[in-house]
């Protein structure tokens, strides 16, 4: 029994939802740094300085997240700082966001997991269309049989770190790869500073998921308030510790080795792990980089769902969704919830041809409107408590946020996930509306996290 204790242990807890939570985010190392090249026309030679940045703006956003998660120990997020400082309404536009980033997830992280398989047996790459879109189906259909657990996505992310690390070990003794092009697109000066300026925004996928504590600390119900402040600091910064030390260990050996921009049937950390370790270990790496970001998607299947049941059941009671998509099967799963991001996640994953790097051109717009929300909350906040120092930060975090999103949106097409951010926000502030205004809308995103894998009517 000393083992069964251990196993139920703080600490044990700890790591286990520390590594679940930081899924999302560390497997978005997958593709985030093959985006800040493809944004650089494949200079290497800027790359070190774009990720630098990418790896800056989450530190800001984790110390500001820091703040939202001591103010709000019992979970919420984005949402329950801007229902509390501007009225519940507002608290739909951060929800909208979230929504719209869960489907984003499942479609990138999908596409990303065929583009690991592929690059591991190029022959499947005229199929890449169908193998994504069945991925996406066979992930949605999986959760049809209930939640995977904190056990099993925090072993996907250590399985990750450690096969990872060992690449990156290899990769010491490597020799710069011969006869690729190492770009240099003769940017120099202000027009270095201007392309990278330009760059890392597109990269700000890696940032994805970082705010998930804030939210996900609602599941610790064994804890008190004080405990799960505790833990969703320690895995802000465990995360940023992660993924920074991942993302610019890649980048940097990317940079020695002359890994540049990759075929079209593969990805560049898979070419750097092809090129610098083993068979065996590349053939381990692609294979726990297509598991983590399944899991990715798994998290999103989960956790979408979830949101639209908690919408159609408020804390009060009154829902403003329909009431089907609060049902769920003898596994706790909400199956309508389930069925509605499969299909559109599928829609957006065949409309972008299975690619990521298509993908993540319009991923971090969503989850950075739900930054900028937050911020500007706990700005309001800080502004009205007397808080200078507090300000400061918020405001450095409002602006710099602000400007990421700008960035991105200039490039066109991403103010697509702007305009269905927008219409999903209005969508359900109408419905609320029509519903009374029924109170409790901002605490629906602790009320998704707290209740995730409970049903509290029965099974159909």
């Amino acid at each position: 029994m000393p083992m069964l204790k251990f196993l139920h242990s703080r600490p044990i807890l700890l790591l286990a939802f520390a590594f679940a939570v930081m899924a999302d985010p560390v497997s978005s190392v997958a593709y985030a740094i093959e985006a800040a090249l493809r944004a650089l026309d494949g200079d290497l030679t800027l790359l070190i300085p774009a990720m630098s940045a990418v790896v800056l703006i989450i530190a800001l956003v984790v110390v500001n997240y820091q703040q939202l998660i001591a103010r709000y120990p019992r979970g919420g997020g984005a949402s329950a700082a801007t229902g509390e400082a501007f009225g519940e309404g507002w608290a739909f536009l951060p929800i909208g966001a979230l929504i719209v980033d869960f489907v984003l997830t499942i479609a990138i992280s999908v596409a990303a997991g065929a583009s690991a398989i592929i690059a591991y047996v190029p022959a499947l790459a005229p199929d890449r269309i169908i193998l994504a879109a069945g991925l996406t189906i066979l992930v949605g259909g999986a959760t049809w049989f209930g939640h995977l657990g904190r056990i099993a996505f925090a072993a996907m992310t250590m399985a990750f770190i450690a096969v990872t690390t060992v690449v990156l070990l290899y990769g010491t003794a490597a020799e710069p790869q011969a006869g690729t092009s190492l770009s240099v697109s003769g940017n120099a000066g202000h027009g270095a500073v201007l392309a990278v300026l330009l760059a890392f925004p597109v990269a700000m996928a890696l940032a994805t998921g970082v705010e998930a504590p804030s939210s996900a600390i609602a599941q610790l119900g064994q804890l008190d308030d004080r405990g799960r402040h505790q833990f969703g600091k320690v895995t802000l910064w465990l995360t940023l510790g992660i993924v920074g030390t991942l993302t610019m260990g890649l980048t940097v050996e990317a940079r020695l080795l002359n890994i540049g921009i990759p075929p079209e049937d593969s990805t560049q950390i898979a070419e750097l792990a092809r090129h610098c370790s083993p068979g065996t270990v590349f053939a381990a790496f692609q294979l726990v980089t297509a598991l983590l970001l399944l899991s990715a998607a798994s998290s999103s299947f989960q956790a979408g769902p979830g949101l639209l049941k908690a919408l159609a059941r408020t804390s009060h009671g009154t829902g403003i969704l329909p009431a089907p998509l609060g049902r769920t099967n003898i596994h706790h799963t909400p199956y309508w919830g389930v069925v509605i991001f499969t299909v559109i996640s599928v829609a957006a994953t065949v409309a972008a041809g299975g690619h990521d790097q298509t993908l993540v051109l319009y991923y971090a717009v969503s989850v950075f409107l739900s930054f900028l929300a937050g911020l500007v909350a706990m700005a309001y906040f800080s502004y009205h408590e007397h808080n200078r120092g507090h300000l400061i930060l918020n405001g450095t975090g409002v602006i710099v946020v602000f400007f990421v999103l700008v960035i991105n949106l200039g490039r066109g097409y991403p103010v697509v996930s702007l305009v269905a951010t927008v219409l999903v926000a209005a969508v359900l502030w109408r419905l609320w509306i029509k519903a009374g205004r029924p109170r409790g809308i901002r605490e629906v995103e602790a009320m998704a996290e707290a209740t995730s894998g409970q049903s509290d009517e029965p099974p159909v």
